[in-house]
């Protein structure tokens, strides 16, 4: 029975770190090719995620916070998706911040890993836009999510350089925190069960992605008017969001958890 209930229970927040800090040892090594591979999967994942929330908050009578809650869970598709079918995210990877910390990684193998999943994502993302445009979902609900879609992206592209950075940070505070979650379950279920809190929390609130805005606004961009959407907006919202999320990730989820677990462990310097 002892054994039973160990293998049910959830691992423990020190256990967490340690799985998290291999994982990014193991991430950091993989081979180049599976790396891209996996980066175009989960480009394509969020974008699924994202297309999923655009639609379901398309002409929603349930009133703001209701219509936000039921998209943010259909966005959860997509980190389930990179989750629990495997494929490598830019914002999680930002948790690699660990093993670089107990130095069994180097700057260099981290910059790597994260400029070549952060090119796969973006690729990945700008061919589901493109499949997007081909199946004309944007048509569904007579034009009605194609105005959705471009009413998001206008509005992200016009959100201020603070704005955008601060809600970035806290966007890939709760997608690590999500991820960490997710290393602390056994199963599929537990997976997606702590997954779906975090996730829907961060949609619903309206903080900035970087990999779903890779998305939501070549998407926006595609549909509308020329000139409807500034692209100084677009690129300002694209790197000012990917700051703030390489900034919650590495220092506000693996920052803290490395100074509350892994600091000063005898092995970390020894791998």
């Amino acid at each position: 029975m002892a054994e039973q209930n160990l293998f049910h229970d959830a691992y423990q927040p020190c256990q967490i770190a340690q799985r998290v800090r291999d994982m990014g040892v193991a991430k950091a090594r993989a081979k180049p090719l599976t790396l891209f591979v996996l980066a175009l999967l989960a480009g394509a994942f969020i974008s699924l995620g994202a297309l999923l929330f655009t639609v379901i908050v398309t002409e929603s009578s349930l009133g703001f916070g209701v219509t936000r809650l039921l998209g943010g869970l259909g966005f959860c598709l997509g980190l389930v998706l990179v989750v629990v079918g495997g494929a490598e995210l830019f914002t999680g990877n930002n948790l690699l911040a660990m093993a670089w910390a107990s130095r069994l990684i180097s700057t260099r193998e981290v910059l790597h890993n994260w400029c070549l999943v952060y090119l796969g994502n973006v690729l990945g993302c700008l061919g589901t836009v493109v499949l997007v445009l081909g199946a004309n979902t944007a048509g569904m609900g007579d034009g009605a999510v194609g105005i959705s879609a471009q009413q998001i992206a206008q509005a992200k592209a016009e959100l201020s350089w603070l704005e955008a950075f601060a809600r970035g940070v806290l966007s890939n505070t709760l997608v690590c925190l999500a991820v960490w979650l997710a290393m602390g379950g056994h199963s599929v279920f537990d997976k997606i069960i702590a997954i779906l809190f975090p996730i829907s929390a961060f949609v619903t609130v309206g903080f900035e992605h970087s990999i779903a805005n890779w998305f939501f606004l070549p998407y926006g961009l595609a549909l509308g008017e020329q000139g409807s959407i500034a692209l100084s907006g677009v690129a300002g919202n694209l790197l000012a969001v990917t700051l703030g999320n390489i900034v919650g990730g590495t220092l506000l989820v693996a920052g803290v958890y490395w100074l509350a677990y892994l600091r000063g462990e005898p092995d970390s310097s020894a791998h």
